[in-house]
Formats: structure tokens, sequence, C-alpha cells
């Protein structure tokens, strides 16, 4: 099978009615986020089954056709196929096996070379975990895993960056809150919305799911300073009693007496 194939197949499931919905609520148009994105209007059960149906030795090389097309949902599609490579060269057989440690490596750096083309929300959130935040746990011959993080998160890019705290779910999950921590504090300050719902989100994780005092100490640090939007989004499952008090707490600290 060939990157040109499944493209084709993707096209002739095309949906006008769905691809003006999806236009719509991706924000394409002028001025939005996700300007000019081009969609066939299929729904991502549809692409999840081209994934399943896509060989198992599907050509590494043949991805970044499909990471670089232009419709949304085949660059979905070629995403979906790193994270299922990725996952299985991350089998508990496999962790420590060299050949696959270099195979991790190599999805990796393609994940990272053809960044910009996973460009919008979406994209990065089914995918940035899955990979990055995998490999953060995992064996790597690439070095201080930071640095690449690093890189991502300080770039110019409003994805990059969203990679860069998102991928921290895998991390959060396996009890390791220090990842999320520390670009949550990089990014506290960034100006779009839709890293104030990541950052947001990611600290809510680490309350859920490693221990609530470390979100409750994280909060006293920057609450005050947070936008309002990720504050929101961090105490989310809190009690009615506990996010008033957090909102308040940031509205006191932002107009003290």
């Amino acid at each position: 099978m060939k990157a040109k194939e499944i493209i084709e197949y993707m096209e002739s499931l095309h949906d006008e009615k769905q691809r003006q919905i999806l236009m719509r609520f991706f924000k394409t148009g002028p001025g939005e986020y996700g300007e000019g994105d081009e969609f066939l209007g299929v729904k991502v059960p549809q692409t999840r089954e081209v994934v399943k149906a896509v060989p198992r030795d599907f050509p590494f090389s043949e991805v970044p056709e499909l990471l670089t097309s232009r419709w949304h949902e085949v660059r979905l599609c070629g995403l979906l196929i790193l994270v299922d490579k990725f996952s299985r060269l991350s089998t508990k057989r496999l962790r420590d096996d060299a050949e696959a440690i270099r195979g991790r490596d190599s999805i990796v750096r393609m994940y990272v070379e053809y960044a910009d083309y996973a460009n919008n929300w979406d994209l990065v959130d089914l995918s940035a975990p899955k990979i990055l935040g995998y490999w953060l746990l995992l064996p790597s011959e690439m070095g201080d895993k930071r640095l690449l993080l690093d890189e991502l998160a300080h770039s110019d890019s409003l994805w990059r960056q969203r990679m860069s705290i998102v991928c921290t779910w895998k991390t959060t999950q396996q009890g390791d809150p220090s990842w999320c921590l520390r670009y949550a504090e990089i990014h506290l300050h960034h100006p779009h919305d839709l890293m104030h719902k990541a950052v947001g989100w990611m600290l809510r994780e680490v309350g859920k799911r490693v221990d609530i005092e470390l979100l409750r100490d994280f909060l006293r640090q920057h609450a005050h300073e947070m936008p309002r939007t990720a504050l929101r989004y961090a105490i989310e499952l809190m009690s009615e009693e506990e996010r008033a008090s957090w909102l308040a707490f940031k509205k006191e600290m932002a107009h003290p007496q």
C-alpha cells in the first residue's frame, strides 16, 4: 500500500455537509487559528478505520506524504499511523530493545520535523501524548529530552508550543507530574486562549491522577497570575466551594485593597 492510495480512498469519503461543519468548528476563517485549513468532511472514527486497514509494514518513508497533505483528515491519518507504529515499538518486551529504541527515536524525529503540519488542536491532542509523552517515559538515544521539549515550548509556533504541554498528559497518567509543572510554568503567560485551556487541562490532570495537593501548591504560587480560563480548567474537578475560593483568591491578589 502507498500513501497515494490512502489519500485517494479518503478523498472518496468526501462529505460536503460535514466538511462545512468541520471548517466552522476548527475555525478556518480569515484571522482564525485554523485559517486556510482544508477538510474532506471525514469524521475521526472513519479516519481511525482507515488507519486500522493500513498494513503493519506500511513503509515509514510513505508517512510524510500523508503528514504534508492539504487535507486535514489525511494529516490526521498520518499522525495516527505514527502513533500506531510507536505503540507497537513500546510493548514491555521491546521497551529496552536497541532496535525498538532506534525506531521510536526515528518516529519522534519525524514527528518533530513535520510538527508544523499538525496545525490544529485535534491533530496535536490525538498524537502528542501518545508519541512525545510516551517517549518521555521510555529509553532513548536522543540525549536530554528536556532540550527537545524546550525547543518546542520556546518556538514561535502555537502548535509546537501546545505539543510541549499536552504531551505531558501521558507522563502525568503514569505518575510523573514534573513535566506538566515545568511546561505549565513556561506557558503561564501565553497570550492564546488555546494554550490557556491546555495548561489548565494538564494541571487538572495532575490533581486528578497524581496528587491534589500538588495542584494546590501550584495554584498557591501562580493562581493570581494565571489567565482566568487556565485557572477555571485547572480547578474544574474541585468542589464548588473550593473553586469559588480560588477564583476569589485570584481576584483578591490581582486587586489588593
